[in-house]
C-alpha cells in the first residue's frame, strides 16, 4: 500500500447541534460532542485524537455556534483557536461546509483537499477510520465527490443508505465504487433488502473534495447559497451586521440533499470501523459496555439493583438510582429532569424535546 501525500489536507470537523435524542444529559449549552459519554474523553476529543495522525493541528478547523465555541476551545488546546470558525445561528450542513470551502480556497490552493467529519460519533478501529480517510482523498484528487459509506451491520431505519454501482478504483487497499443512488431513512422492509443486497452503505456523513470541485458544485446546485457564501467568506470576520443579514437569509439544507444527491461523479469508500453516530439513548446502549445481566451503568451516579436486565442507568453523583425488576428501559436522572423509557422508543426522545420546546420549558433544553 503506498503512502500518500497529506500535506494539502484540511479537515473541518462538524461541532454543531445540540444532540436533542440524547436528553437529558445532552442540552443546548453542553451538547452531546463535549460530554465524556464514553470514558473520560469527550467525542470531541476522541474525533480530534483520531485525526492527528493524519493533519498538522493547524490544518484542522471546528464549525460549530456561539454559544459552544469558548468550551470547544478549552477541549482542544492544539486546535489553534482562530481555527475554530463560528456560524451565527444553524443553517444546515451545506452552508456550513461551503463557507469552510470558500474560506480554505482563499488561502490558496483550489487543489487541496477538504474532508468533513462529525464531532459526535464512535469509532472502535481508528486505523480503520483513518485508512478510509486516506483512500477518499485519493478519490477526491480523481476527480469525484466522495463518501464513506459505513459496511452496515444490521437493517438500521435511523440511517441514510448508499447503493454502490460499478468499481472505480482500488484505493489504500479499499475498493472503491460510484454511488448509484442516496436512499434517506428507509422503512423496515427496504432496509432489511438493502442489507441483503450487499450493495448498501450506511451514510456516515464523511465527505471528501477538492476545494475546486466541490466550490464548482455549489455554483451549478446551489447557485444563491454559493452567492451569498461567497461573500461571506470574502468579510473579514463575521460580526458585521451586514454579513450577519446575509447568513441570516441563508435557506437550510443539508450537504447531501443540497450536492451530494445531485452532483456529478460521485463516489463511495466502503469501511468498517466499529461506527456509531451514538445518536441515541440506544445507540449509546450499543457501544457501552455491559455487565453479566446486559446493563449498562453510565456516569457518577450509583446504581443498586435486583432483577433489573438489559437497561441503561445514567445517574449523577451523590444520588442513588435502586431498580427492581425492570428489563430494556432507559433511566436518566440530571437533578432537575428524570427520563424513564423503553430503549426500543429511543428514537422518541427528539419528539419529546420538541413537545417541551413548544410548552417553553427552554429552561430544561
Amino acid at each position: 500500500m503506498e503512502p500518500i501525500d497529506l500535506s494539502d489536507l484540511y479537515i473541518a470537523i462538524l461541532a454543531g447541534g445540540s444532540g436533542t435524542r440524547l436528553w437529558p444529559l445532552s442540552r443546548k449549552a453542553n451538547p452531546k460532542q463535549v460530554l465524556p459519554l464514553i470514558g473520560d474523553r469527550s467525542l470531541l476529543r476522541r474525533t480530534v485524537d483520531r485525526i492527528c495522525p493524519l493533519v498538522r493541528p493547524e490544518h484542522v478547523f471546528i464549525l460549530t455556534g456561539p454559544e459552544h465555541a469558548e468550551g470547544i476551545a478549552q477541549q482542544v488546546p492544539a486546535i489553534p483557536q482562530e481555527n475554530i470558525w463560528i456560524e451565527p445561528s444553524p443553517k444546515g450542513t451545506a452552508p456550513a461546509l461551503g463557507l469552510a470551502a470558500m474560506r480554505l480556497a482563499q488561502r490558496g490552493g483550489g487543489q487541496s483537499v477538504m474532508v468533513s467529519v462529525h464531532a459526535d460519533h464512535m469509532v472502535e478501529d481508528e486505523e480503520a477510520f483513518r485508512n478510509s480517510i486516506r483512500a477518499a482523498v485519493a478519490t477526491a484528487r480523481r476527480g469525484f465527490l466522495v463518501t464513506v459509506g459505513i459496511v452496515p451491520t444490521h437493517p438500521e431505519t435511523g440511517f441514510g443508505y448508499i447503493e454502490r454501482g460499478e468499481v472505480l478504483a482500488h484505493e489504500q487497499g479499499i475498493d472503491v465504487y460510484r454511488v448509484s443512488r442516496f436512499t434517506e431513512k428507509p422503512a423496515l422492509p427496504q432496509a432489511q433488502e438493502f442489507v441483503a443486497s450487499g450493495n448498501y452503505y450506511w451514510n456516515s456523513g464523511y465527505f471528501a473534495w477538492t476545494l475546486d470541485h466541490i466550490l464548482m458544485e455549489y455554483e451549478r446546485l446551489l447557485p444563491n447559497l454559493y452567492a451569498q457564501i461567497d461573500i461571506i467568506g470574502t468579510a473579514n470576520g463575521i460580526d458585521s451586521p451586514r454579513i450577519q443579514g446575509i447568513w441570516e437569509q441563508i435557506e437550510p439544507v443539508t450537504i447531501d440533499v443540497g450536492i451530494m444527491e445531485k452532483a456529478r461523479h460521485v463516489a463511495v469508500v466502503p469501511a468498517e470501523m466499529g461506527w456509531s453516530d451514538v445518536g441515541s439513548w440506544a445507540a449509546l446502549y450499543d457501544v457501552l459496555t455491559k455487565d453479566s445481566l446486559g446493563n449498562v451503568i453510565a456516569g457518577p451516579g450509583e446504581h443498586v439493583t435486583i432483577g433489573t436486565r438489559n437497561t441503561l442507568v445514567q445517574g449523577q453523583r451523590g444520588r442513588l438510582i435502586a431498580t427492581i425488576g425492570i428489563d430494556n428501559l432507559v433511566i436518566v436522572d440530571t437533578g432537575d429532569a428524570l427520563l424513564v423509557m423503553d430503549r426500543e422508543r429511543a428514537q422518541e426522545v427528539g419528539a419529546l424535546v420538541d413537545r417541551l420546546r413548544s410548552e417553553g420549558r427552554d429552561a430544561l433544553l
